[in-house]
């Protein structure tokens, strides 16, 4: 129950393994907020993407559009607007079916996931291997390649310096914003060219 519980309220996977930590090391009630929440702001950015394709939605269907939002319906969900074939329905049905399995399987694993050894079936590497796979998916072109590139380094480098996770908000936030003026000076450049 606490699980299906925990599942239904915190729909983010790292918020709930931190969480989780959290609450099993005797941590306070704000500290876990203020973990959870810095861990998560990757999903303003995300929720900003999408709101280019949500234009004209009254905030009751914006509302329970943001609740289905995670790394892996971003991915889908981005990648279908773009291709046109894709609205608001499709993408809320698409976020929703995705809650409701992970609320499923998290009940299920709770039940099930002592069964499992510790480092079986390479599953130390799954969750690894599917944000690669995500990233692999948003390669758009050389600029979204340059920006994968930049972020990986400088998270690696910021690691050495930064404490805790804040390495990888940092790296993601400061290779976006070059993304972002390398995309505008590209335009700019073919501005000219053409002027």
């Amino acid at each position: 129950m606490e699980i299906g519980l925990m599942s239904l309220l915190v729909y983010a996977g790292s918020a709930q393994f931190i969480g989780i930590s959290m609450l099993s090391a005797g941590a306070g009630i704000i500290p876990i907020i203020i973990t959870t929440f810095t861990i998560n702001l990757r999903h303003m950015l995300m929720s900003s993407s999408l709101s280019t394709f949500m234009r004209n939605l009254g905030i009751g269907k914006l509302s329970l559009f943001a609740y289905g939002v995670t790394d892996e319906s971003f991915a889908l969900n981005t990648a279908r607007f773009r291709d046109g074939n894709w609205d608001w329905r499709r993408a809320l049905v698409l976020n929703h079916t995705s809650n409701l399995a992970w609320i499923i399987s998290t009940v299920a694993g709770g039940f099930s996931g002592r069964f499992i050894p510790a480092g079986a079936l390479g599953i130390d590497y799954a969750l690894i291997a599917m944000f690669v796979c995500l990233l692999v998916f948003q390669l758009r072109g050389r600029l979204y390649v340059i920006v994968a590139i930049i972020s990986g380094i400088l998270a690696v480098t910021l690691s050495l310096f930064l404490p805790g996770n804040a390495y990888i908000v940092a790296a993601s936030v400061i290779a976006a914003t070059l993304g972002v003026f390398l995309k505008r000076s590209k335009q700019f450049a073919s501005t000219e060219q053409k002027s």
